[in-house]
């Protein structure tokens, strides 16, 4: 991957001062950066829009071409990386009170979808579910809500879940299920859910089997039988 100021040289060629400057008038950088760039150079113009104040921040041209590259780095450091993501966040943004532009580590904030926004429990209620179904009792019987709760539970260790104590389980499981959402937001595979075994599997019936019950059978059958009294015989029996 090219250096993050070599990549970002392009984004700020036509610069006047805090303007932004669109994608088309950037250098040519690589295909799996451009992305990112393009989203770079959206937000910004998006921000000057919702943030009056956006001059404090971006007095100049230099001030401007660093906040990209920081924001590009700070951006790839943490995975932030489409434009799903970025437009989550200027979401957030739009609800947000105050005119000043945020500091990156804030939009990144703002980029990271609670659970419930996806469908999913709560941290608590996702800890709790792990927590009772890595209990060796439930082994084979859990039930589980989601693939990402599977997902946390397996990457925490069934056994960290069961010997830690709440505490320390739950700041583990937090940080597995923010690693887990961020899959989820970036398309990569999680692990699926054990599928419930509905049907025990018959007895398997062989020969031997058979005759071995029902040598147990006739084994009973005599024991219970009654034994035949033999009577002595008489003093004038010839």
């Amino acid at each position: 991957m090219k250096n993050v100021s070599v990549i970002a040289q392009g984004l700020w060629n036509s610069a006047q001062s805090g303007e932004y400057i669109s994608a088309s008038e950037s250098a040519p950088v690589i295909e799996h950066d451009s992305t990112l760039v393009t989203a770079i150079n959206g937000l910004f113009k998006e921000l000057r829009s919702i943030r009056s104040a956006w001059r404090q921040a971006w007095p100049d041209k230099e001030t401007y071409q660093a906040a990209k590259r920081q924001w590009y780095q700070a951006f790839l450091e943490v995975g932030v990386c489409t434009q799903g993501q970025i437009d989550f966040g200027m979401t957030q943004a739009r609800k947000q009170p105050g005119d000043f532009i945020p500091s990156p580590g804030q939009f990144i904030e703002w980029c990271k979808p609670t659970p419930e926004m996806l469908g999913l429990p709560t941290l608590a209620a996702a800890h709790r579910e792990a927590c009772r179904n890595a209990h060796p009792c439930m082994a084979g019987q859990g039930k589980w809500s989601h693939d990402a709760v599977w997902h946390t539970a397996k990457e925490c260790g069934f056994e960290s879940l069961n010997k830690l104590d709440t505490g320390l389980s739950l700041k583990l499981f937090d940080r597995n299920y923010t690693i887990t959402i961020r899959r989820l937001l970036t398309g990569l595979p999680l692990r699926p859910m054990p599928k419930a075994v509905t049907d025990q599997a018959a007895p398997k019936v062989t020969p031997e089997v058979g005759q071995q019950a029902l040598a147990q059978l006739r084994a009973r059958r005599s024991v219970a039988a009654p034994v035949p009294r033999v009577e002595e015989p008489t003093n004038g029996a010839h």
